[in-house]
């Protein structure tokens, strides 16, 4: 009865098993590594997903948004970023949002900013996780530095009210993207249940042109 009430209501299955334990019940729900030999097939789709969305971003992430992989598109958007935000274990939420970060080469920073800040709010009002308040109190005592935001309306196609897209500032100008999550559709597992699968697509032509050019050009090299 206990999982089927956490079921209807689409409880996380880490708080399935503090219920369970809380009604007198052995946890369900097991916990490993990603590197566990046991979840060895879910780390290649893992990493399948993420390799083969080149040559457009794709990343990995856990419940506190720590980088678990990434393909060499994501890793190619990185150049500037400081060597202390890479150093792992590496927060993606905080490697945008930074001064030292990508945060001064977002041309729309201001609506990036909040919808990331609006994700994580949604995320710690399903979990209330101690260690999801802490990041979105840093995360919010950081100052915002000065951007393109005026290029911001000029980039890309128009997706108000339908997805937030990201606008970077890069030298071959600003790429936009947006981004779907993929999760695991009936996993047993809480590390697999909180695992996220990012993966960025091209919201204009130019965007989708200039990263097939830099796969190619890397490629060849």
């Amino acid at each position: 009865m206990v999982l089927h009430l956490a079921e209807h209501l689409a409880i996380p299955i880490r708080e399935r098993n503090v219920l369970l334990t809380a009604a007198g019940y052995a946890p369900s729900f097991p916990e490993r590594s990603l590197d566990d030999p046991g979840l060895a097939a879910a780390r290649a789709a893992v990493e399948l997903v993420v390799n083969g969305h080149e040559p457009f971003p794709a990343l990995a992430i856990d419940r506190h948004y720590t980088l678990v992989a990434s393909n060499d598109a994501a890793t190619r958007l990185l150049d500037g970023v400081g060597p202390v935000l890479l150093h792992p274990p590496v927060n993606v939420l905080r490697l945008s949002l930074h001064p030292d970060g990508l945060a001064p080469r977002i041309a729309n920073l201001r609506e990036w900013r909040a919808h990331l800040l609006a994700r994580l709010a949604h995320q710690i009002d399903v979990t209330a996780d101690a260690t999801l308040v802490a990041l979105q109190r840093e995360l919010r005592d950081l100052p915002v530095p000065e951007t393109a935001e005026s290029q911001a309306a000029a980039s890309g196609r128009n997706y108000a009210g339908v997805v937030v897209p990201l606008r970077l500032v890069t030298g071959a100008g600003i790429l936009s993207l947006f981004s779907t999550t993929t999760v695991f559709g009936t996993p047993i597992d809480i590390t697999l249940a909180e695992l996220a699968l990012e993966a960025f697509y091209p919201a204009d032509d130019s965007t989708a042109e200039v990263l097939r050019a830099v796969a190619r050009r890397r490629g060849a090299e």
